[in-house]
């Protein structure tokens, strides 16, 4: 029962509370004082004094109530956030009445029903204007980093009790994974185990492969005039295929519960990997449980697949679910190079594949040993 009330008090001040002040408390008491001695002595001076303080206390609801009506809210939060990295949201407040301004706000963020104070201080916002706001944000967990609105609160004109209103503006992130510097070691063992080492051959790409002596028939576009002119010779450069720098990145999401945190460093170092490998020119593809990517490269596809390790979740082992990762690795895949498997549980391994496959285990990231 008592918790019932509660909830209902709950949604019917989320909008709209009011509370007193230590000054407002001390200015309450002594009005109640004055009324008292009003009504004890029947002084006309104290019945004056009385309703001066009562006025205080109406105008002061009125003032603060006109000055949080009538604001329009707009946010923009950055497209992706990292953990523990601060980042810039802006916040844009307009005064939407026409001839009223509002006074001393001040604007907190709403998350889970919870403030967040964010240092936002509007003094003083005149009929039909707008203030850009911006301020840090930094987020410490990934996920889907969902705010829910903003909550203005004022203890305009004399301070002696704060309202609030709560204003709907919806703002939602995708928080990726910490990126950390990966060690030399670790790095060199799987360039050396992946395609770069292993598919070195001539295409159409944009790296050197080699240079040779030009042959009847071959594009003069390619003639390496450096070269040549040293040489005295005819020389011609054939390039590297673009498509020898593929990986396949596959996170394994099968982990108990006792491994939750072991994910979690399983997701980082993915994260990390990716972002290393995609700075090299690798055309990645990434396998996260059912969420796959198609082979790229280049900004916006590296944030497609952090996007994906920002909203991947640990799964619980189970023989009577199939998940998508349990599947093997498709033929177009198995021609394309090496396969790199993060798993944070032995047991989540990926079988099928007739593609050269590198196991990382928990024993290489747990711990971090993996940051230089």
């Amino acid at each position: 029962m008592l918790s019932h009330m509660r909830a209902i008090i709950r949604r019917l001040t989320r909008h709209r509370s009011t509370r007193f002040t230590s000054e407002g408390v001390h200015f309450l008491l002594f009005t109640l004082a004055v009324c008292v001695a009003a009504l004890n002595t029947g002084n006309n001076l104290f019945y004056l004094l009385l309703a001066m303080l009562l006025s205080m206390i109406v105008i002061s609801g009125i003032a603060a109530e006109y000055s949080l009506r009538r604001l329009e809210f707009h946010r923009h939060l950055p497209d992706l956030l990292f953990v523990d990295e601060p980042a810039t949201a802006t916040l844009v407040v307009k005064n939407g009445k026409s001839w009223l301004p509002s006074f001393s706000l001040r604007l907190f963020d709403v998350h889970e029903e919870a403030d967040l104070d964010r240092g936002l201080i509007v003094p003083q916002l005149l009929p039909g204007s707008s203030r850009i706001l911006s301020y840090p944000l930094l987020a410490t967990r990934r996920g889907l980093l969902r705010l829910d609105g903003v909550r203005v609160a004022t203890s305009f004109p004399f301070g002696l009790f704060i309202k609030k209103a709560y204003y709907p503006v919806e703002g939602i992130a995708h928080v990726c994974p910490a990126i950390t510097a990966l060690a030399d070691d670790l790095v060199s063992d799987l360039l050396v185990a992946g395609q770069e080492q292993t598919s070195h051959r001539r295409g159409y790409g944009s790296d050197l492969y080699n240079i040779r002596l030009y042959h009847a028939g071959d594009d003069s576009r390619n003639i390496h005039w450096a070269t040549t002119a040293r040489t005295a010779k005819l020389m011609v450069r054939e390039t590297e295929a673009d498509n020898q720098r593929r990986a396949v990145i596959q996170l394994s999401l099968l982990a108990p519960d006792s491994h939750d945190k072991l994910f979690e460093e399983a997701v980082v170092f993915t994260a990390s990997l990716v972002n290393h490998l995609a700075l090299r020119g690798y055309q990645l593809k990434l396998v996260a449980g059912p969420a796959r990517s198609s082979f790229g490269q280049g900004e916006p596809h590296l944030l497609a697949l952090m996007r994906i390790l920002a909203l991947c979740e640990r799964r619980a082992p189970g023989a009577e679910t199939r998940t998508e990762e349990q599947l093997p690795v498709e033929q177009e895949e198995a021609e394309s190079g090496t396969v790199i498997v993060v798993r944070p549980w032995r047991e989540g391994a990926l079988s099928g594949t007739e593609a050269p496959t590198i196991f990382i285990d928990a024993d290489t990231f747990a711990g971090s040993p993996h940051v230089s």
